[in-house]
């Protein structure tokens, strides 16, 4: 394993360089960039080494630059195939498609960890047959949007007229042919009304994946995450339907509840997570959670690996959210390009500045890591995928089986 505070600043020959590094972001990523040995900042439109760039400069200016062979930036040009929800359910229902095509039937049904999703307003008419056929609870969410803006719950067709009429007050009727170009892109997704619970409430959770390539495909998962959890006990009470402190479990959404917890930031983390389940449930059940969530992670990427454009200079963090039901199955919610690196509480801050400063040594400014290898662990991250699964031969805690989840010396887990 790579140490950090060894090597930060050094160069394969041991001399120092200087790195110059520029951010759209004043939060976490911004103090990690500041804090880093001969990194300093610079405000020049591409005076820099590297750029912690906000997906807006992605798409509004990244095409009519032309960088240096050293540089790079932290998104892939077309992140949006995976990071954008109406794109990601498409990529992964084709990935699913194409592997029966191919007669890959075992893998095809692998792809079973995202809840049944309408794109809408385009297959609004065939979300209506599916309701009126099986009706239940569905979740309704802006393609284009975060923090949970926009998101409601319907049982009835009649709850959709708000976005129907397209915040304009004029109904359309319903009609698919009516509704385009007039309402705003949502998805609506079958409900997961079997959360997994813990002191009665539900929760999602929150990993981080680093993407240096996707030809080939190149990933490290960190081993640390967290719970974010909603201030309210879980019921599928009909009068409870539009209550998103019971619903959603975006921390934007649940600080503005009477009951948020701004001392934990209604976080939990993800190794507490596991160290109860393992309490809870046989350690086989929580091991092939934990080795499924781990599969997900990958196969969302391996999905959009031929729509992505590949591109040396670029890398990508994603946040990933999932699900675990009653089941112990977990469910891919989504995919964010941008996830949250503002600080809730002082251990957020420490996760999330270990995190980001591990990411920045696989990224390797300084060249100090082999050209030629690649190192199975580097502070909190883990290789997980190498054009092809990377088998880890140990592990600090047998009992836990899996990476994910497992003990993290980078922080003060105890």
């Amino acid at each position: 394993m790579s140490d950090r505070r060894a090597r930060s600043g050094g160069t394969a020959s041991g001399r120092s360089r200087t790195i110059r590094f520029r951010s759209s972001l004043r939060n976490v990523v911004y103090d990690v960039l500041h804090s880093r040995h001969n990194w300093v900042e610079t405000d020049g439109d591409l005076d820099w080494d590297i750029f912690w760039a906000d997906t807006h400069w992605i798409h509004e200016t990244f095409d009519h630059v032309q960088l240096q062979e050293h540089q790079r930036v932290n998104h892939f040009r077309n992140h949006y195939e995976l990071t954008r929800k109406d794109l990601m359910v498409k990529n992964l229902k084709r990935a699913k498609k194409a592997l029966e095509k191919e007669a890959r039937y075992m893998q095809a049904a692998s792809y079973d960890f995202f809840p049944q999703t309408f794109s809408l307003p385009s297959e609004y008419s065939m979300f209506v047959d599916e309701f009126k056929k099986s009706g239940g609870v569905w979740i309704m969410k802006p393609s284009g949007r975060a923090q949970g803006k926009g998101i409601f719950l319907v049982s009835k067709l009649s709850q959709m007229n708000d976005w129907r009429t397209g915040g304009s007050g004029v109904r359309t009727g319903g009609s698919v042919y009516a509704c385009q170009g007039q309402v705003e892109n949502y998805i609506c997704q079958r409900y997961l009304d079997n959360p997994y619970l813990i002191g009665g409430k539900k929760f999602d959770l929150r990993l981080y994946a680093l993407v240096t390539s996707f030809s080939p495909l190149v990933v490290y998962l960190y081993r640390s995450g967290f719970c974010r959890f909603s201030t309210t006990r879980f019921t599928m009470h009909k009068d409870d339907i539009q209550n998103n402190m019971i619903h959603l479990t975006n921390v934007a959404v649940q600080k503005a509840g009477k009951d948020y917890d701004a001392r934990s930031g209604q976080k939990f983390a993800l190794r507490d997570l596991k160290l109860l389940l393992l309490a809870r449930h046989p350690r086989e059940a929580v091991q092939g959670l934990f080795s499924q969530i781990t599969e997900l992670v990958t196969k969302a990427l391996l999905a959009v690996q031929n729509t992505i454009i590949h591109d040396k200079h670029c890398f990508e963090l994603y946040g990933y959210d999932v699900m675990i039901d009653r089941e112990l199955k977990p469910w891919l919610l989504e995919v964010n390009a941008s996830p949250s690196l503002t600080s809730d509480t002082a251990a957020d801050h420490e996760l999330k500045f270990s995190m980001l400063n591990d990411a920045l040594d696989i990224i390797d400014m300084e060249q100090t890591l082999p050209a030629n290898h690649k190192e199975l662990q580097v502070g909190g991250f883990d290789l997980i995928w190498d054009g092809g699964p990377v088998e880890h031969r140990h592990t600090e805690n047998r009992l836990e089986g899996t990476l994910l989840g497992a003990y993290n010396a980078r922080l003060s887990e105890g």
